[in-house]
């Protein structure tokens, strides 16, 4: 198989959900980052975190960033990494365990909690924030000021 029609395939099982629900060992995990290597430290609905590995199969073709959630099965003999991904849930994936109500409500809290953070979080750092609010006696002062100096400079 070509890598493109490998690329295709793998695209299409990605993106064409059957929509079938967990088996009885997966679980549904969110993304917390990525370690390399096609490792990803992941968090459990309980609050664990552990590594993951991504299958040789979407590999170069599929991308899971920070705040993706996936459905991952356990590895027996994994010591550092406990489970592989299975599936890379999309928004129709979600909005259909929900329906189901298979959707952790864990990660429903998490999202509306990170929300908020986000909204207050982001300040750019590479300017400073000067807020100056003058009232009527600084203008006052102000304007003395500023005749002074106007004074000074016809003087000189």
């Amino acid at each position: 198989m070509s890598k493109v029609n490998k690329r295709k395939h793998v695209m299409n099982e990605a993106l064409w959900d059957d929509y079938e629900l967990p088996k009885e060992n997966q679980s549904i995990v969110k993304v917390l980052k990525s370690r390399g290597n096609n490792l990803h430290e992941i968090a459990t609905p309980k609050g664990e975190e552990y590594l993951v590995s991504m299958p040789t199969k979407f590999r170069k073709n599929i991308w899971v960033k920070r705040g993706d959630y996936v459905l991952v099965e356990p590895i027996i003999e994994g010591d550092k990494v406990k489970a592989e991904i299975v599936k890379i849930m999309n928004k129709d994936s979600i909005k259909y365990y929900k329906e189901n109500k298979i959707w952790p409500t864990e990660f429903d809290e998490n999202k509306k909690v990170n929300d908020e953070i986000e909204d207050d979080m982001f300040v750019n750092t590479n300017r400073v924030n000067v807020n100056v609010y003058y009232s009527e006696s600084d203008s006052s002062e102000l304007s003395n000021s500023e005749s002074c100096s106007d004074q000074e400079s016809e003087k000189k």
